[in-house]
C-alpha cells in the first residue's frame, strides 16, 4: 500500500506514511463535522418523538444536550488539530525533503543531463512544481480521499436507517463525479498546455536576462519584447481556457447535486403520504441532506486539482527515474596515470565526438591535447574526470576503470581550471577557498599570490573580503580566470586539468601565472589544452586530435619532425 502511494504521488516512504495518517485524520474530521447533525438528530428524536408517538416520553433534559454539544465541540477541535498537523505540517516537511532529494539527485546526475535541460526548466521543477505539490497535498489530495471514504461511510449508515431516502439523497453523486471524470482527458490536455506555456515564458525571461548585453548591442529589445508578449498571450489564453473549463465542469457538477435535496423532498413527501415513514424521519433526512453535500463538493473541487497535479507528479517521477552516476566510495589509487583505451563518446545519438581514442597521461608528465576547434580536446579532458560516461571503451585512473568510482570520490583527486570560469556571489577569499574548504587564510593568500591575484585584490574596497557579485561580475575576464587558478593551486590535487586556463590573460600576466602553474603541476598527472603553442612548449607529450580521432602522438620535438598537423599549427602561430 505504501509503495503504491509512493509511486502514485511521488512521495518518500515517510511522506507516504504521513499521507496515510493525513487521510485517516481527514476522514475523522469529515465524520466529526457531522456531529452537529447527530446532535440535532438526537435532540429532535427525544423532544419531537413524543409529539408523533404518545407512548414515547422525553428521556434527557436540555442540559444533557448542552453538555453533549460541548463534548462534540471538543472532539471536533482535537480532531481538527490532529488533521492540521497530519496534513499541513507533514506536507511542508515532505516538501522540504523533496527539494533536498531533487538537489541530491541533480548532484549525482552526469553533466550530459544539464547540457540537455534549460536552467529555467530545472528551477521551475525544484521551486514551482514543488510548491504546487505542496499546496495540493496540503489542501486537496488527503481531503479528496477522505471525502470519498466519508461519503461511503455516511451513505452506508443512512441506508440502514432508510434506504429509499438515502438513494434519493445520493443518486446525484455518481452523476456529478461522472461529469468531471468524463472530461478528464480534456482537462489533462488543457493543464499540460498551460504548463508548457508557463515554462516557455520562464525560459524566455531567463534567456533575456542571460543575453541582455547582446540584445542591447544589436538593438533587439523590440523583437525580444514582441516574442515575450506572444508567449505571455499564449500563457494567458491557456490559463483562461483551463480555468473556464474547470469552472464549468465543477459548477455543473455542484449544481446537479442540488437536485438530490429536491429529490429527497419529493420522495420523502411521497413516502410520508403513503405512511411508509413518519414526519420525524422525513425531517431528519432534510436536516442531514443540508449538510452531507459539503464533503461531496470538496471531492469535486479537489478531483479537478488532482488532474492538474498529475503533470507535476509525472515530472517528479521522471526526475527520480533518471540514472545517476554511482561507484565505489573507498578508492585509493597506487598511481595517477590516466589511460584512454579505444574510447567512443557522443553527446547525443548520431553526433559522434570521439572515435576510438587511445592515449596515456602519465604521472609526473604534462600531456597536452591540441587540435582544431571541435576536435574533441575539451571533451576528452572532461571525460577524464567522469563529467560524462562514455559509450564504448574504457578510461582508467591508476589502473581502475573510472566508471566504477563514485564521481565525488574520483574528483577529490582532480584540480580543474576550465576556460568558462564559474564564480559565486561571495567574497574573493570564499571563492578561492572552494578549492579547500578548511584552508587557513594564510593558505588562501599564498594560492592567490601564486595565481597573481594579490595585485588586483589589494586595490578592492575590502580586499579579500570583497563580494564580487553573481559569477564575479565585478571582475574582468582575466581576473576571474586567476581566481579559478588560485582555487586549483589551493586544492593541490594529484591530477590537474587545464582547459585554456590562460586564454583570458594578456601575455605579461600569462608569463607571471606560468610560474604558479609550474608549481601546481610538479610531480602530478597533467592534462592541458591550449591553442597558444607557447603554453604547451614544456609539455612532455602532445596528443593531436582531429575530428574526434588521435592523429599524432609524441613529444614536441618528435612532432615537429613529422611535419604534420602539430607542426603546421606551430608554424602558423609563429608566422603571426
Amino acid at each position: 500500500m505504501i509503495e503504491t502511494i509512493k509511486k502514485r504521488f511521488a512521495l518518500s516512504t515517510k511522506g507516504a506514511k504521513d499521507f496515510s495518517v493525513g487521510v485517516l485524520a481527514s476522514v475523522s474530521l469529515d465524520i466529526a463535522l457531522m456531529l452537529p447533525a447527530v446532535l440535532v438528530f438526537l435532540f429532535l428524536e427525544d423532544y419531537l418523538r413524543p409529539v408523533f408517538d404518545p407512548t414515547a416520553s422525553v428521556i434527557h433534559e436540555v442540559g444533557y444536550y448542552i453538555l453533549l454539544g460541548i463534548a462534540f465541540m471538543l472532539v471536533m477541535y482535537f480532531i481538527a488539530v490532529w488533521q492540521y498537523r497530519s496534513t499541513y505540517s507533514s506536507v511542508y516537511e515532505e516538501s522540504a525533503n523533496r527539494r533536498i532529494s531533487l538537489a541530491e539527485k541533480l548532484r549525482k546526475l552526469p553533466l550530459a543531463f544539464f547540457g540537455e535541460k534549460n536552467l529555467s526548466d530545472l528551477t521551475s521543477t525544484i521551486m514551482d512544481d514543488c510548491t504546487d505539490l505542496e499546496h495540493t497535498f496540503s489542501h486537496a489530495v488527503p481531503q479528496l480521499i477522505a471525502s470519498i471514504i466519508s461519503i461511503i461511510l455516511i451513505a452506508t449508515g443512512m441506508a440502514f436507517y432508510n434506504w429509499q431516502l438515502t438513494l434519493a439523497l445520493f443518486w446525484v453523486v455518481p452523476l456529478s463525479l461522472a461529469i468531471v471524470l468524463i472530461a478528464k482527458k480534456k482537462l489533462h490536455h488543457d493543464h499540460y498546455s498551460h504548463y508548457l506555456d508557463k515554462r516557455a515564458v520562464s525560459e524566455h525571461i531567463q534567456e533575456g536576462l542571460e543575453t541582455i548585453q547582446e540584445i542591447k548591442s544589436y538593438n533587439k529589445e523590440e523583437d525580444y519584447l514582441e516574442r515575450l508578449d506572444e508567449k505571455l498571450c499564449a500563457y494567458e489564453k491557456s490559463q483562461t481556457s483551463g480555468e473556464l473549463l474547470n469552472g464549468v465542469l465543477v459548477n455543473s457538477s455542484q449544481s446537479l447535486l442540488k437536485l438530490g435535496l429536491a429529490t429527497v423532498i419529493i420522495v420523502g413527501a411521497t413516502l410520508l403520504a403513503n405512511g411508509t415513514i413518519d414526519l420525524f424521519t422525513y425531517l431528519i433526512f432534510m436536516v442531514i441532506g443540508s449538510r452531507v453535500y459539503g464533503p461531496i463538493n470538496e471531492v469535486l473541487n479537489n478531483l479537478a486539482a488532482l488532474f492538474y497535479l498529475d503533470i507535476r507528479i509525472n515530472r517528479m517521477n521522471e526526475m527520480e527515474a533518471l540514472p545517476i552516476q554511482q561507484g565505489v566510495v573507498d578508492y585509493t589509487p597506487d598511481h595517477f596515470d590516466i589511460d584512454f583505451v579505444q574510447v567512443d563518446f557522443s553527446y547525443e545519438s548520431g553526433k559522434q565526438v570521439l572515435r576510438n581514442v587511445s592515449f596515456t597521461a602519465k604521472q609526473g608528465e604534462i600531456t597536452a591535447l591540441v587540435g582544431p576547434s571541435g576536435s574533441g580536446k575539451s571533451t576528452a579532458a572532461k571525460l577524464a574526470a567522469r563529467f560524462w560516461d562514455i559509450q564504448k571503451g574504457k578510461i582508467t585512473l591508476g589502473g581502475e576503470d573510472i566508471s566504477g568510482i563514485e564521481p565525488e570520490t574520483l574528483l577529490k583527486n582532480y584540480s580543474v581550471v576550465f576556460q568558462d570560469v564559474v564564480l559565486f556571489n561571495a567574497t574573493i577569499k570564499d571563492n578561492i577557498r572552494v578549492g579547500k574548504r578548511d584552508a587557513t587564510d594564510e593558505e588562501v593568500m599564498r594560492a592567490a599570490r601564486l595565481a597573481q591575484c594579490d595585485e588586483f585584490v589589494r586595490k578592492m574596497p575590502e580586499g579579500y573580503n570583497t563580494v564580487i557579485g553573481e559569477n564575479g561580475e565585478t571582475l574582468s575576464g582575466g581576473e576571474r580566470q586567476r581566481v579559478s587558478i588560485a582555487r586549483a593551486l589551493l586544492k593541490d590535487a594529484p591530477i590537474v586539468l587545464l582547459d585554456e586556463a590562460t586564454a583570458s590573460l594578456d601575455v605579461e600576466n600569462e608569463t607571471k601565472i606560468q610560474a604558479g602553474i609550474s608549481e601546481l603541476v610538479q610531480n602530478k598527472t597533467v592534462l592541458i589544452i591550449a591553442h597558444r603553442m607557447r603554453t604547451i612548449a614544456n609539455a612532455d607529450k602532445i596528443v593531436v586530435l582531429e575530428n574526434g580521432h588521435v592523429v599524432e602522438t609524441g613529444s614536441p620535438k618528435e612532432l615537429k619532425k613529422q611535419n604534420g598537423i602539430f607542426a603546421r599549427m606551430l608554424n602558423r602561430q609563429l608566422a603571426n
